[in-house]
């Protein structure tokens, strides 16, 4: 008969050796079996009260937290991508301050500003070219202020949220240059020019994800929201402007597309401030969104703090 070959036996040495090999290989690739939550930071849209972020910013950085992921809408992609990219809350804010105006001195004030820095007139009229007013100029101020300008070398992964024009579907930009997918996350529509990347016409991610939290879930152990949408209450016998309209039912449909996402699940941590009565592009009232701003700013320390304090990290795998 021929000579059957038996396997080696294994020492009881070898035989620990060979199962402590097994679990390191099946838990290659993970964040960490045990420690700092990873926390995942999203940034809704709004416009001139998406100023309200920066104070959001600046309680990371007062308790040394540093996000593992961004998302972002609109201005919450803007001022998303500038922290990204290295730029702390107080820089973000330096940005702002330099150029403030009184709201009664906005209009004879900004146009002698350097074109660069007209927070009102984004700004030359479009007129039958699929928005009323150009963003160009202010995209390129953004691009001024990055220290990078592709998402690849961005310091914090960053997810941009965009719609395609034509189905309202959501449309997630997190590689190539960041500046188009900027101009393309702020692209309200009937106010701004459509963007064409990659084949698609896209424009402002309110129309699908306002507020996009939902990006995070699966990749981070806290996500915060922080919802900027604001409330603006109508004086006595005062009515909207034909672009008042515009903007408001915008704001409206953003606001209920948030109401059914946060019924269906919730953040970790969610974030409203309380900002009233500052339209879309009064970016000159900085300083009323910042005052308004600073209970929600309170509020945020303390829950950031409960919940990383909370947070006892979770045994096992994780593709993080």
């Amino acid at each position: 008969m021929p000579e059957i070959n038996k396997p080696p036996s294994l020492s009881r040495r070898q035989f620990l050796w060979l199962a402590a090999g097994s679990v390191a290989l099946a838990c290659t690739g993970c964040a960490r079996l045990r420690g700092e939550p990873r926390i995942g930071l999203a940034l809704g849209g709004g416009g001139a009260k998406g100023l309200a972020h920066i104070l959001m910013l600046e309680s990371l950085d007062e308790q040394g937290i540093r996000p593992h992921m961004i998302a972002g809408t609109s201005i919450g992609a803007i001022i998303g991508a500038l922290y990204a990219a290295g730029l702390s809350g107080k820089d973000i804010r330096a940005l702002i301050e330099q150029f403030l105006v009184a709201e009664k001195g906005a209009d004879s004030l900004l146009p002698g500003l350097p074109k660069s820095i007209r927070w009102l007139d984004f700004i030359d009229p479009e007129l039958g070219s699929g928005g009323l007013l150009d963003s160009s100029d202010f995209i390129e101020f953004v691009g001024e202020q990055l220290p990078v300008q592709r998402f690849r070398k961005l310091m914090i992964p960053l997810k941009v949220v965009t719609a395609e024009l034509l189905t309202g579907k959501q449309v997630v930009i997190e590689s190539g240059p960041i500046l188009s997918a900027l101009q393309a996350s702020m692209a309200v529509p009937g106010v701004f020019r459509p963007v064409e990347l990659g084949g698609r016409e896209l424009v402002d991610g309110g129309v699908a994800n306002p507020l996009p939290y939902d990006l995070l879930l699966d990749e981070c152990d806290i996500v915060v929201a922080i919802d900027v949408s604001g409330d603006r209450v109508l004086e006595d016998g005062k009515a909207l402007s034909s672009m008042g309209v515009l903007l408001h039912s915008f704001h409206t449909m953003s606001n209920n597309i948030v109401a059914e996402k946060l019924k269906q699940q919730r953040p970790d941590i969610y974030i409203r401030p309380e900002i009233r009565n500052v339209r879309v592009l009064e970016f000159y009232k900085a300083k009323q969104v910042f005052d308004q701003s600073q209970p929600a700013q309170r509020q945020l320390r303390k829950s950031l703090k409960r919940a990383t304090r909370a947070y006892d990290g979770r045994w096992g795998c994780s593709t993080g």
